[in-house]
């Protein structure tokens, strides 16, 4: 099989979609809830919280990837900046983290587009998992262009919710009063929950040796992305607040269908539910080809088994990667429960993102397109929002991130036996 360099085939606007694809997802649609949760009507200071934290990281990743244009993303960053273990725990953060993303995106299309039994959405849940994998397979041009189908699609389903919930007539200023009664940590534990919505911007970075002009391109693509996401996720959340009220939010399980029924206009629940069907589908999508990027880099420095680092001789696309991906993520969405997998898929991205602003923060003068304390301001409000995480999903991602490191450890320990005995 060869070993390869990838097809460089993605513009500006297709960098972009992608980006959007992933984070124009299933979060705009689910994370609302649990936000309402912790902080009540401070999710909206969370919100704010994590879309600086996140414009921080998107600077970082956007002049890191601009130094060093090929598949891998902060695993790379981290690897030429400060050290393979550095770049191995990131790595390890993303892939880890964001299979378990991929779980939640597939789960959450199959309740939105099977309301039946549970085993019903179990089985929808595989068979999109199957389907879109078999897509990147053929291909990253046609990921491109499909994922621009489903952003759009979904923009304008949700442009149809707001604007529904603002003609129902039962929004009301009312519902912003106050903050809730979790206090900073509710508000910074909401900040973490919804910064798993924002993450979508490292799969540009991850597709660096798939993008045309890359020194040029992602950097002008990732803030575009970040800034029209964390927009469309501002208006939303106002209007959703301002129909439903924190309390009802909270306890919704589909926050958006319960917001455009409190404001009189339930009939446009089946608009809710195709949207956010179609914007799981995307983020899914897009998660699928940069695990499988970041997969491919990490088994081209023995990082993870050579096997993973096949390129197709057609398709050019690293397909033992995501095939491998496919089966473990449909594993997952077969057994896992949706709840649990946002706070631990956020301590891992949330570890990547850090250790991508240390690695900005080294890079001399000549490659700075950003000031350094951008990265410091990045560095320690991811830190800050992962000790604020549930202490569940945090001691979660102590043992994955263990987990990695020691057996990371055994086998370059091996290895250095078998080759110096």
């Amino acid at each position: 099989m060869s070993q390869g360099a990838l097809a460089r085939r993605l513009g500006t606007g297709d960098a972009v979609v992608i980006g959007l694809g992933s984070m124009i997802g299933a979060g705009v649609f689910a994370a609302f809830g649990p936000a309402a949760r912790a902080a009540g009507t401070g999710l909206l200071i969370g919100l704010a919280i994590a879309a600086v934290i996140a414009y921080c990281n998107a600077t970082a990743s956007a002049q890191l990837a601009a130094a060093y244009p090929t598949s891998g993303g902060t695993y790379i960053y981290g690897r030429e900046r400060l050290g393979e273990w550095w770049g191995f725990t990131a790595g390890w953060g993303f892939v880890v983290g964001k299979t378990a993303s991929c779980a939640a995106m597939a789960l959450t299309f199959a309740s939105y587009a099977v309301p039946g039994p549970w085993w019903a959405q179990r089985v929808v849940a595989v068979v999109a998992v199957l389907g879109l994998a078999a897509l990147n397979y053929r291909g990253v041009t046609r990921t491109a262009l499909l994922t621009r189908i489903l952003v759009t699609t979904s923009l304008v389903a949700l442009a149809v919710v707001v604007i529904g919930i603002f003609v129902g007539g039962r929004a009301t200023e009312a519902n912003l009063v106050g903050w809730g009664t979790g206090g900073v940590y509710g508000i910074l534990q909401a900040a973490g929950l919804l910064f798993f919505a924002f993450a979508g911007y490292a799969r540009i970075a991850t597709m660096g040796e798939e993008v045309r002009d890359p020194r040029h391109t992602i950097p002008r693509a990732i803030p575009i992305a970040l800034f029209v996401a964390v927009a469309v996720y501002v208006v939303v959340g106002v209007s959703a607040l301002l129909a439903a009220g924190p309390e009802r939010l909270a306890a919704a399980t589909a926050p958006l269908a319960t917001a455009v029924e409190a404001a009189g206009a339930g009939g446009l629940d089946p608009v809710v539910r195709v949207g956010a069907a179609l914007a799981s589908l995307g983020a899914l999508l897009a998660l699928i080809a940069g695990i499988g990027r970041t997969s491919l880099a990490m088994a081209r420095h023995r990082d993870l088994p050579g096997w993973l680092a096949a390129v197709h001789h057609r398709y050019q696309v690293p397909h033992h990667a995501e095939m491998a991906l496919a089966v473990v993520v449909s594993v997952a969405a077969a057994t896992v429960d949706l709840r649990g997998v946002i706070g631990f898929s956020s301590f891992g991205v949330l570890i990547y993102y850090a250790i991508a602003n240390a690695s900005a923060f080294t890079q001399p003068p000549d490659q700075r397109r950003w000031p350094r304390w951008l990265n410091v301001l990045g560095a320690a409000g991811c830190v800050v929002l992962v000790a604020a995480l549930p202490w569940q999903s945090v001691l979660a991602g102590v043992v994955m991130f263990a987990v990695g490191l020691a057996g990371r450890a055994v086998i370059r320990g091996s290895r250095s036996v078998s080759e110096h005995p």
